[in-house]
This record gives structure tokens, sequence and C-alpha cells, in this order.
């Protein structure tokens, strides 16, 4: 029995190694951090994805909340109104088209997002509110905080692709992919430096 436990302890060991937190910096030439960046890492994942934060897209404040939002495929997201006033919540992006017709004070729609990519959200009400929703594959994601750091746990040790998406980034598809190597054990370090540019003009749905 010694012999047996010894041996299924040895075989463990070795996975518990072999996943590391990554800690991304996202941050301008200049050193300023860049906030509300999603850094991933694609890995194949069978199974359900969920995150640990709410998948909620308010209205508040005549904005929306988060500026960047992040769900796996599948997920179904809220979208409270806490405004006073009526909005008319819409989405032109490939990933999915929707609208939600006016709706007013403390109610609340919610919107299935079946495939994965980047949606942008607008008011049909308000020009001036504008977010984005990455629904995403992998449960390897993570959005930069006010210090332009993200972390990513267990992500698996050697060579990984890391994406860097932000609205407005300046490189080709509003992301830079670059490859880093994880380490087995602790946590590895990785910094990405990355231009934004000037929102485009955004069309109005009438």
């Amino acid at each position: 029995m010694r012999f047996l436990l010894v041996a299924l302890l040895w075989l463990l060991a070795p996975l518990s190694a072999v996943a590391g937190d990554l800690v991304v910096q996202v941050r301008t030439p200049q050193g300023a951090p860049i906030v509300d960046a999603v850094a991933s890492v694609a890995v194949a994942h069978p199974g359900p994805i969920r995150f640990a934060w709410p998948y909620r897209m308010s209205q508040h404040d005549i904005q929306f909340d988060p500026f960047v939002l992040i769900v796996p495929v599948g997920a179904v997201v809220e979208f409270p109104n806490l405004d006073r006033v009526r909005h008319h919540v819409y989405s032109f992006s490939p990933a999915k088209v929707f609208q939600l017709k006016l709706y007013g004070h403390e109610q609340t729609r919610i919107v299935h997002f079946d495939k994965p990519g980047v949606v942008q959200l607008g008011c049909n009400i308000h020009d001036r509110m504008i977010a984005f929703i990455d629904v995403v594959t992998t449960p390897l994601a993570a959005r930069t905080d006010a210090s332009g750091v993200a972390v990513i746990h267990d992500v698996p040790a050697g060579v990984q692709s890391l994406t860097v998406w932000r609205p407005y980034l300046h490189a080709p598809g509003n992301a830079l992919v670059q490859s880093i190597d994880v380490a087995s054990a602790g946590g590895t370090r990785v910094s990405v430096v990355g231009e934004l540019r000037a929102p485009a003009p955004r069309a109005r749905m009438y």
C-alpha cells in the first residue's frame, strides 16, 4: 500500500508544476498603462468555460460599464439599465447582430452570445455610449486593470502564443501577438508595448 501511495504521489507531482501564473503588463511606448486590454492564451478546452466576473453590461451615467467585457462562447449577458432615461442597445458586429429596443430604468434585457469574436456595442439614443464584448473560446483570458496589468492563472508551461487585444490598439485587428515561454513553476512576467489610436467615427442606426 505504501509503495502504491508513493507511486501515485510521484505521478501527480509533475502535474502540479506544469502550469503557472502569467502576469502581462501592457503599456504605451511612453510607459503609460493601457487599461481594458484583453490578454489571452489560446488552448484547447472542450468543456464549458466559466469566468469569475459577472456577465453583465450595465448602463449608468449614460455609459456602458464595463468598457470591455470578456465572456465565453455560449454566455448569456445581462444588460440592465440603471439610468433614469431609456436606452436602445445594438450591435452590427458579425459575431452578434442584435437590437435591444428602448427600455427604461431598472429594466434588464439579455443576449446569448453564441459565436466567438469582438462585439461592439452602441446606443441609438446616446452616441457617446460605446463598449465591447470579447467572446472567447479559451479560459485563459483576463483584462488589464488601472495599472495595465492582467493576471492569467494556470497557464500551461512551455512556449505559448499570447494575444493582447484592445479597442483602438494600433495593430492589425487591434491585436498584438507574440510567443512567450511560460515557466513550469512560480510566475512569468511579460511586457507588451502598443500604441492607441483615436476611435473612428461611428455610424448611427436609425
